[in-house]
């Protein structure tokens, strides 16, 4: 009876929001914090991208064990959904501690006042939203369908609440500062979050409670390590942030220095996001009549399609556009609807190899998704700090041009043939006849 029932529309809804609200740090730390801390709080790129990178060594450890945190946890509100209430304060708190190094600290001690927020907000703060909030999906239902449909809401929320925060982000901060800003954007977030938190509940939590014996950690990791789609979801998650917070990261430069206007970045953030928004209506159609996989093809070959058309347009304003639009219906699919296949890969390392692991596989996307961000951050501040960018002077040099040019444009189409290539091994769903009736 439990995979007959469906998710109530309040609920696929309140997901919805809840998975926006993650998306507003997600916006933040790709588009705008390195050039927050690179020309407001006056920190050299190549710090930050090292920063960045060394962050990510302790995230990949964070998300392991927070995966096995959730999947340990026995409570009344289940197992996911107390820490998926917690991480909203936490958020409000991370993002204002982000976003407001002390201008008169050292060039060290602002450094280190950077290394410690972003800890705190994108290792800690941000795993347990994260994982948290992946592992809700398979413990709200056990419907396939049902199961597509929420991550259909969860990817459509997750895109139209990215849209507003990534296009309201930078007039906010023209005419608030980026102390009010932090604030309001961090308010946002945690309410969302709440809301998701507060409204949506886990199936089985009573099973759960009367399970005295909980498999340990040494016998659930070799399991999941086995289970090859956890490793696909990783690259998955890797890989697509990496395209995403790269060509992101980068845009913002290549308004400034390339266009000459950094008020275009807004019409760049909707031109990006509002596409892979509207294809995401597609994704039930599609993976119902075909697969979830298929979908993701689409996706990647959209992407490429689109940063090709970039690379070619320079300051062709039409034509960038038109190839931004390109890359946000490739996006799309690959920034959200491989949620979808999270239920699928639990279920089939379920049915391999006997043990269920939401909370852990959970963590393969977060992992996958924060490396990536984390990269493509760190490479757009390399790649400036490699062609001597420097954020005070009146006129840029040639090569610093040419490298956010390439960084914007054609290192996007190199990332996204890499997509290609994982999609077309996440095959998981060939065996869904036999998990599912396992």
């Amino acid at each position: 009876m439990e995979t007959k029932k469906k998710v109530p529309m309040l609920n696929k809804m309140a997901y919805a929001l809840g998975t926006g609200g993650g998306n507003v740090f997600s916006q933040i730390a790709a588009a705008f914090l390195l050039q927050y801390y690179t020309d407001t709080a006056l920190i050299g790129a190549g710090a930050i991208a090292t920063m960045f990178l060394v962050c990510r060594v302790f995230d990949g450890i964070s998300d392991l064990i927070m995966g096995g945190i959730i999947d340990k946890t026995r409570t009344k509100l289940g197992k996911a959904r107390p820490w998926l209430i917690a991480s909203g304060p936490l958020t409000l708190l991370g993002i204002v501690l982000l976003m407001n190094v002390p201008m008169g600290l050292s060039d060290a001690g602002k450094l280190a006042y950077a290394y410690v927020t972003y800890i705190f907000m994108a290792v800690i703060v941000y795993t347990i939203y994260g994982i948290a909030n992946t592992a809700m999906l398979p413990l709200m239902t056990k419907n396939p369908k049902e199961s597509t449909m929420l991550a259909t809401f969860s990817a459509i929320g997750n895109n139209a609440i990215g849209l507003v925060a990534g296009s309201a982000i930078t007039p906010l901060v023209v005419n608030l500062g980026w102390k009010v800003s932090s604030i309001i954007l961090g308010l946002v977030a945690c309410v969302l979050i709440l809301i998701s938190g507060l409204l949506n509940k886990e199936v089985d939590v009573e099973d759960d409670l009367n399970v005295k014996e909980v498999i340990p950690m040494k016998e659930q990791l070799p399991a999941v390590l086995k289970n090859k789609y956890f490793f696909l979801l990783l690259l998955i998650g890797v890989f697509s942030l990496l395209m995403n917070a790269n060509a992101i990261g980068a845009q913002i430069y290549y308004c400034t220095l390339v266009l000459g206007d950094i008020g275009f970045m807004s019409t760049l953030m909707v031109a990006g996001q509002l596409p892979g928004l509207l294809i995401l209506f597609l994704m039930p159609y599609i993976a119902n009549k075909y697969s979830k996989q298929a979908f993701l093809l689409i996706g990647s070959v959209f992407l490429i399609l689109g940063f090709v058309i970039m690379g070619i347009a320079g300051t062709n304003i039409p034509l960038l556009v038109l190839g931004t639009v390109i890359r946000s219906l490739g996006a799309g699919p690959l920034l959200s609807a491989v949620f979808a296949l999270v239920p699928d890969v639990v279920d089939y390392g379920y049915w391999k190899y006997g043990i269920r692991s939401e909370g852990l596989i959970s963590s393969a996307q977060s992992v996958g998704s924060k490396v990536g961000i984390g990269l493509g951050s760190a490479l757009t501040g390399w790649i400036l700090a490699a062609v001597n960018y420097n954020p005070t002077a009146m006129e840029q040099t040639e090569t610093v041009v040419n490298a956010v040019k390439f960084d914007y444009t054609w290192l996007g189409a190199i990332l996204s043939v890499v997509l290609l290539v994982i999609v077309l091994l996440l095959n998981v769903e060939k065996y869904a006849d036999q998990y599912r009736n396992a």
